[in-house]
Order: C-alpha cells, then sequence, then structure tokens
C-alpha cells in the first residue's frame, strides 16, 4: 500500500486513470515518440483526509522552459487576480513599504497588480518561459522552485513577507512540509499565506474528475489544510470559495494564534464532515460516477460520427488530456481541438494526438457540435461564440453529467 505524503500512514487508491501522459505536453509528432506516461491513481488518506495522486512524474517533466499554460490568456482570470490582489491589499493593510512573495507567478498576472500600484513584490516561477513573460512587465522573478532553502536564501536578499501567495500551485507540489517550513521562514508575524486551488467538495459534487492530472498532486479540503497547518505551527483562519477553475477555494493561513479563526473555517469543516469528506466510502463510490460520465460521452460521440456529423474540441486545456486519454477520445470522435495558446497551436494532444488548431481557424470549421474541454470557462466562452454558434451549432459539456446544449 502507498504511504500518505502528508502523515506517513499507509492509504487505499479509489480510482485508477490508466497510463496517463504528462497533461501540457503538447508535441509535434516527433516529439511524441516514444511518449512518456505514468500510472495514475488516487487514493484518499483516513488519518489526514488528504485526497492525492500515488505516483507523481518528475518536476521537471512537467514544468520547463516550454511550459505550455499561460494564465493571462483568460480575461476572465485577469479581473480575477486583479480583484484578489485588491483583497490583500486591504486585508494585509498594504503599502510602498510591504513585501510580497508569490509562489509560481506564471506570467505576472497577480503580481503586475501589485506592481502597478507601488507595492514591492516578488515572484518565484520555475517554468523559463513564463517566468520571462513576468519579467517583461518589470516583476522580479526567481525562476526556481519554491522551498525552505529557498525562502532562508529570500531572506538573504529581501525582508520577511508581508503575504505570501499563490494560485492553482500548492496543489501541484508534493513536498508540502518543505513548502509550509518555507513560508513559515518567510512569512512576518503578522503575515498572512493566501492561497486557492481546485476544492476537493467541488470535485466531488460535480464528478469533475478532469481536475485530476498530473500537475494536482493535491485536492485540498479545509480538513486536510487545517490537518497539513497544524503541523506546521500555522493555523488556517479563513476560506473562501472561487468559481474559477471549475470551483476552488481560497485558504488564509497564519502563525499559530496571531489571528482569529474566522467562522467560515468552522462552518465549512463541519459541512465537509456532512458530506463525507472524511470518510472513505465517499471516494470508493467515485469511480461510478466518473465511468458512467464516460460511457455516455462515448456513446454520444459515436452515434454523432455514425450520423455524418463533424464533431471539434474547444479548448486544449490541461484537464482536456485526462478526458481523452481515459476515455479513449481520438480524432476518429474529435477532428481537432482549437485554442488560442500559440504554444500548444498545430501541435498534438498528449497522449492521444488530437491535433491542435489555432483559434482563428475555429469561425472557418463549421462544425456541427462543439466539445466544451474548458468546461471551467464555459459561461465567457459560450457568451462569446453565440452569434457564431446560432441554433445550428451545439455544445457538448460533460460536467457534471453529458449534456448537449
Amino acid at each position: 500500500m502507498p504511504k500518505c505524503l502528508i502523515c506517513k500512514d499507509e492509504y487505499n487508491p479509489f480510482i485508477d486513470f490508466g497510463d496517463m501522459p504528462i497533461a501540457n505536453s503538447f508535441g509535434s509528432k516527433e516529439e511524441l515518440v516514444d511518449e512518456y506516461t505514468f500510472r495514475m491513481k488516487v487514493g484518499f488518506c483516513t488519518s489526514c483526509n488528504m485526497v492525492q495522486l500515488v505516483n507523481q512524474p518528475n518536476r521537471e517533466m512537467m514544468f520547463h522552459e516550454n511550459y505550455a499554460f499561460f494564465s493571462s490568456t483568460s480575461n476572465y482570470m485577469k479581473e480575477h487576480f486583479k480583484d484578489f490582489s485588491e483583497s490583500i491589499s486591504t486585508l494585509q493593510d498594504l503599502t510602498s513599504n510591504s513585501f510580497i512573495v508569490e509562489i509560481g507567478c506564471n506570467d505576472g498576472i497577480l503580481l503586475q497588480n501589485f506592481e502597478a500600484s507601488g507595492v514591492p513584490c516578488l515572484g518565484i516561477e520555475p517554468s523559463a518561459n513564463v517566468a520571462q513573460v513576468a519579467l517583461s512587465k518589470g516583476i522580479e522573478v526567481i525562476t526556481d522552485f519554491f522551498d525552505l532553502t529557498l525562502a532562508k536564501n529570500i531572506l538573504k536578499t529581501h525582508k520577511k513577507a508581508d503575504a505570501i501567495l499563490s494560485a492553482n500551485v500548492m496543489c501541484h507540489i508534493p513536498y508540502m512540509h518543505s513548502i509550509y517550513e518555507g513560508v513559515k521562514t518567510l512569512l512576518s508575524d503578522k503575515g498572512v499565506f493566501v492561497f486557492e486551488d481546485p476544492y476537493l467538495g467541488e470535485v466531488i459534487e460535480k464528478t469533475s474528475f478532469d481536475q485530476i492530472y498530473d500537475e494536482h498532486v493535491f485536492l485540498f479540503s479545509a480538513l486536510s489544510v487545517s490537518y497539513l497547518a497544524n503541523m506546521h505551527n500555522l493555523e488556517l483562519v479563513n476560506v473562501e470559495a472561487q468559481i474559477t477553475h471549475g470551483g476552488s477555494m481560497r485558504y488564509t493561513l497564519a502563525h499559530k494564534g496571531v489571528k482569529q479563526v474566522s467562522q467560515n473555517v468552522y462552518d465549512l469543516i463541519q459541512h465537509e464532515k456532512k458530506i463525507g469528506l472524511d470518510n472513505e466510502e465517499l471516494f470508493l463510490n467515485y469511480k461510478n460516477k466518473v465511468d458512467k460520465i464516460k460511457g455516455d460521452l462515448i456513446e454520444l460521440l459515436t452515434q454523432l460520427k455514425d450520423d455524418g456529423k463533424k464533431v471539434v474540441g474547444y479548448g486544449a486545456t490541461s484537464k482536456s488530456t485526462t478526458v481523452t486519454n481515459y476515455f479513449g477520445i481520438s480524432s476518429q470522435l474529435v477532428d481537432c481541438i482549437y485554442d488560442n495558446t500559440p504554444i500548444k497551436q498545430n501541435k498534438f494532444s498528449p497522449g492521444v494526438h488530437i491535433p491542435i488548431l489555432p483559434y482563428d481557424e475555429f469561425r472557418k470549421s463549421e462544425p456541427d457540435y462543439v466539445l466544451l474541454f474548458a468546461w471551467n470557462h464555459a459561461a465567457e466562452i459560450i457568451k462569446k461564440e453565440k452569434e457564431y454558434m446560432g441554433n445550428d451549432k451545439h455544445w457538448i459539456t460533460y460536467i457534471p453529467e453529458v449534456k448537449i446544449d
């Protein structure tokens, strides 16, 4: 049996997705020869309530100079991070004498707001290509992985941070104990550590299984975050639900005993226990719900192809790698996937090798049906494409169930 990355107790896997490629490894046919895969199993630890991948690929295989995810491609996310920065500025009463650190700053979509308001900040970003974009915005960036060693090195040249932030990054990191020790070391006495990630409760409720892929080592809950924080003399003091990434949670931590714990924390933990996020039985039933979606979607796509309909994909997301590979969706069922990220265009999707074409060609393709892989941005996308789709073209979504719109 595998051992938990947090508490070291043994636990049981509850779903096995089979051999899975790196979610963002879009490449040419030549680059995808002898493609790397790993066995993607997910388990639940009954001791600390942490949901986690059983196996993790080497981090350098996921985050590198050709990393294919740029946060700023979504206008909605730009607004989200602007609001995030404003909430932190208010919470910590930030000034030009303050100091902000972001773990996994990507292309600077969050820190650019602090930079614009004159608050000193530092980004940590291991993927050189997206880090370069942040640097071009005038943001100081260290191209490295954050851990206790790096935190100590930062303190040699910078003061302690009034806030350490992270967005959709903490769930990527298997070595949580070094992260939390680094945070504790770098955080000022009254500082806050605020991070947001896909929320386990939403993944269970919506059956959004595609939130599980190589980069998402953990799926957090208030129960598991509180347990982990206590191990490092930190304390979960607030939680705030977010609609990003199909349902996320923003967690605020502080040094233990420094800040009052919000009623939100007690309420959410009580709710999590009520719905069974501390009960292994809930997770053991999850695979049946995922396989129901799998069967329904394959049946629909097969029927549409038999009827001579043209089906294309929209959004070559990380999440789509789990869907296409676990379900066995290839270009025989979905002709191609359109995406607006240049680094992915004119390449092929991981594993099943569906062609990725530039978004500019989408409206020339005249599909009958569009499989929306970027379902977490559905409202933004459907509004954008409403006039083009009209009444003769249809969206296919699959979270929380297969549906034609």
